[in-house]
């Protein structure tokens, strides 16, 4: 369970590298580029707004449609796009792991760091947004000090993404079955978070339910610091806290056991 820092301190150059490799080559030969980082969350807030906003009728907690589904969509693509690569460590780079020893550990350490790139871009956007609304008069968002939590936020993100992902990478080393489970189940758990619905017009019945998703306390602590929408729970936030910690843990347990011998099974 440890997680050797000093030696993936010694290869900090490499894990630089990859971070490179993944941000470059990600759009490489597109048209666009980096474009790509404000138009995904631009057209997906857009699409949101038009079907959950105006022709289902969610509720928004009375902040305008375009911020709050803006600010669900940029903390849910941080993660579940940490998430969804590093699951496929093993898979995607087991030519490598094969040839040269390094700390595996930094292969998912560099898809995280590469993806924060991503998020400080969509959340600039986000930031830009709500400066106009707040520029122009709109008197339902209210910045309060929780907002200074974010570097908080993206840590738990992180921290998520990797357990999770970690976990889920060393299973399909035997499981491949689990490849395909990944590709719908990120999008039903999105369904199970408050991305397109504040957490405050979920029946008492359900709420339980979605509560008990970490991913569910970072979001609304994130809405209430920056938007005011909701309400603040610190024992939402603690129970965000553990549960990251204790996926993290047990990721780096399992992922540090797989890989002493995944290439005989890969």
């Amino acid at each position: 369970m440890v997680l050797n820092l000093k030696e993936v301190w010694g290869y900090k150059d490499l894990l630089m590298m990859f971070v490179k490799r993944d941000f470059v080559t990600y759009y490489k030969q597109t048209i666009l580029g980096p474009i790509w980082f404000f138009i995904q969350p631009i057209f997906t807030t857009l699409v949101y707004v038009f079907v959950f906003g105006n022709i289902a009728g969610l509720s928004t907690d009375g902040v305008p449609k375009v911020l709050f589904y803006l600010s669900g969509v940029t903390i849910w693509n941080y993660f579940a796009d940490s998430f969804n690569k590093v699951s496929t460590t093993f898979k995607d780079n087991q030519q490598i792991f094969g040839k040269v020893y390094f700390p595996r550990i930094i292969t998912p350490l560099s898809i995280v760091s590469s993806n924060l790139i991503k998020f400080t871009i969509q959340l600039l956007l986000f930031f830009g947004f709500l400066s106009y609304y707040l520029i122009s008069g709109e008197d339902s968002i209210s910045l309060n000090s929780v907002a200074l939590l974010l570097p908080l936020l993206v840590g738990l993100m992180a921290g998520l993404g990797l357990g999770l992902g970690m976990m889920i990478t060393s299973l399909t080393t035997k499981y491949r079955d689990l490849v395909f489970l990944l590709q719908f189940g990120i999008q039903l758990l999105m369904y199970a978070t408050p991305v397109i619905y504040p957490l405050s017009t979920m029946p008492e019945k359900y709420k339980i339910f979605i509560q008990l998703n970490p991913m569910t306390g970072i979001i609304e602590t994130f809405r209430y610091g920056f938007l005011g929408s909701g309400s603040f729970s610190s024992m939402l936030l603690l129970y965000s806290t553990l549960s990251t910690l204790i996926l993290l843990l047990l990721g780096t347990y399992i992922f540090n056991k797989t890989e002493q011998n995944f290439i005989d099974t890969v």
